[in-house]
């Protein structure tokens, strides 16, 4: 994935930073709780392809 998109990538719904998990292939936004996944080194940015992180791990 270009590094260039972390400047301007934010969470879509909380306008949030968003940290970079490589070894997962995706986005996470700590304050939703969301990961968003990384296909094709393309982030898909949309809230019902995110997956909701369990409670238990941690971000």
């Amino acid at each position: 994935m270009d590094p260039k998109l972390f400047d301007i990538l934010v969470c879509p719904l909380c306008k949030g930073p968003l940290v970079y998990r490589k070894a997962q292939g995706e986005l996470l936004c700590k304050p939703c709780r969301l990961g968003y996944p990384i296909r094709d080194d393309i982030p898909v940015m949309l809230e019902d392809e995110a997956r909701k992180l369990p409670a238990e791990e941690e971000v």
